[in-house]
């Protein structure tokens, strides 16, 4: 069965040049050129993921984000031409998935979608999580590197299940915050940089950087999904 992206984007060449890389690739493709009426389609049909430009005629993007997260969790991709870290966090904050900026690689774009739509945790019928050489026992609360067991601390623990809990989606500062604690520190998340220094050196190899975690400068962490 054919998998239903929503494109929102009010430039006709890249509306364009998107539904025909993902016709392509055997999704199913709607559009709509500026806020309102994308979300009126999501409504009514209901697609899997949506690309979602912030740069709309009527309103913006963000808001756009907002009323579908008021009826649904489905996938959400910013493709778009502003590059702050304010956008991306504020986007991803309020429930973006993932962030692309224009001018864009559509494999890059394809990628995204695939790992989008794979959905969050992995996890077998026994609750564990493996990826590469890392296994996560969750019922446990262990955590083995080449089947070797590691100790991570109550606290490291829960950052690293975040992590992999939405493998592949950006997790922004705040969100792994409150997340962790329960509430946003006041360090400039000094503290969520130490503490994610730590679980790195546990269970990543020196010579392979970003091996699990990936730093989005500026942003927050995601979970390594390629």
């Amino acid at each position: 069965m054919q998998s239903k992206i929503l494109i929102v984007e009010d430039d006709q060449v890249i509306l364009r040049f998107l539904a025909l890389a993902l016709k392509t690739n055997g999704y199913d493709v709607i559009d709509a050129r500026n806020g309102l009426l994308g979300i009126n389609l999501f409504i009514s049909h209901n697609p899997d993921l949506v690309l979602l430009d912030l740069g709309l005629p009527d309103i913006e993007g963000m808001e756009v984000i907002k009323e579908i997260r008021k009826i649904s969790d489905k996938p959400i991709i910013i493709i778009s031409a502003r590059d702050r870290d304010l956008d991306k966090i504020e986007a991803l904050d309020n429930g973006a998935n993932d962030y692309i900026t224009k001018p864009f690689n559509i494999g890059e774009v394809l990628a995204r979608v695939r790992v989008s739509l794979r959905g969050i945790i992995k996890i077998n019928e026994n609750k564990t999580f493996v990826y590469s050489d890392l296994t996560i026992d969750f019922d446990r609360h262990k955590v083995f590197v080449e089947e070797e067991e590691v100790h991570l601390t109550p606290i490291e623990f829960k950052i690293l299940e975040t992590l992999v809990k939405y493998q592949g989606k950006v997790l922004t500062h705040k969100f792994l915050q409150s997340e962790t604690w329960g509430y946003e520190t006041v360090d400039n998340y000094q503290t969520l940089r130490v503490f994610i220094a730590s679980i790195r050196k546990k269970i990543e190899k020196e010579n392979r950087i970003n091996q699990y975690i990936i730093t989005e400068v500026g942003v927050g962490y995601r979970f390594n999904d390629e």
